[in-house]
């Protein structure tokens, strides 16, 4: 289905400073799509040199990477990226049961639905579809840091030691968690095939300053204090499969389900944003919808879900 892979980060030597500036532009051109820039304001947002970026966008826009329009003389995307999304769409494999799926979900439950990935250190946004009339929280493409405790439930359902290892990976913000109770909340999705995200305002914030932390060089001290705070609120985060015993109504963040390919391997995660109280009922009926659309996913790519079957 989706194979993106689990190549580590490329060292600080193996970087090309060139290449990297034109991936800055274009990966800012990507997330202001529909904007055009000059050529100084492009160089000043990337913090790029004026001339070394007009030599990037010469020859982007050259290779039809980038248009440039005559009269204001302003950079924006080119056609030829959109070969090469479809090209890399078709690599990802991402057949049309993943986008059919998610619109039904966000249609009958008027929200928020995505599939994500991992691509070696990173979680990759594949869909996304947003409710008529409503912001879009993530957009086709995005990734984000794929550390401890960040991305679990893109690790849930692989093999175990599987799981452990991800659990010990560098940068990592696990050295307070009950590792024990995370393996645990494991078998226990294993067994309802969806897990059950539970975010209070103070854990919403919480993940985006995990996210800043995973992802930058900060002090161990800092690193030490979030890590703290995850030991902390470890429970809250997370319902697991023992929702089902809690009281009748459940401050819901998503329900999260998996994909599997040919080798019964998780491929892929579905997401169903809830964002509020729910009841039990309502709970086990979203949930049941989105197993039903992750069971049609795996099944068009010829794969097997295994705790299905053992379940």
């Amino acid at each position: 289905m989706v194979n993106l892979g689990t190549a580590g980060s490329l060292s600080r030597e193996q970087v090309s400073p060139p290449t990297a500036r034109v991936v800055r532009v274009l990966d800012f051109l990507v997330r202001n799509q529909g904007q055009r820039f000059g050529l100084s304001e492009l160089a000043r947002r990337c913090e790029i040199s004026k001339p070394t970026c007009l030599g990037i966008v010469l020859e982007l826009t050259a290779c039809g990477y980038l248009l440039r329009d005559p009269l204001t003389k302003e950079y924006g995307l080119g056609p030829a990226l959109v070969a090469a999304g479809r090209a890399a769409q078709k690599d990802f494999a991402l057949g049309p049961a993943v986008r059919e799926g998610l619109e039904r979900l966000s249609e009958r439950f008027n929200a928020h639905c995505a599939a994500a990935g991992a691509m070696g250190d990173k979680i990759m946004m594949l869909e996304v579809i947003t409710p008529p009339g409503a912001s879009a929280r993530a957009s086709v493409g995005e990734t984000y840091h794929f550390a401890p405790p960040l991305g679990l439930m893109l690790m849930l359902w692989q093999p175990a030691d599987e799981l452990d290892q991800w659990l010990r990976r560098e940068p990592t913000l696990t050295s307070g968690l009950d590792l024990d109770g995370l393996r645990t909340m494991a078998t226990e999705c294993h067994s309802t095939g969806y897990l059950v995200e539970n975010r209070s305002p103070v854990v919403e914030r919480l993940h985006r300053l995990m996210a800043s932390v995973a992802s930058n060089d900060v002090p161990d001290e800092m690193r030490t204090v979030v890590a703290d705070l995850v030991s902390s609120l470890g429970d809250h985060m997370f319902f697991g499969g023992a929702v089902r015993d809690r009281a009748e109504s459940h401050n819901v963040s998503l329900i999260a389900a998996p994909t599997f390919d040919s080798d019964t391997r998780q491929s892929m995660v579905l997401t169903l944003n809830v964002g509020g109280e729910i009841t039990t009922a309502e709970l086990a009926q979203r949930g049941a919808a989105l197993l039903e659309v992750a069971a049609e996913v795996t099944a068009e790519v010829g794969g097997r879900n295994p705790f299905a079957e053992s379940g």
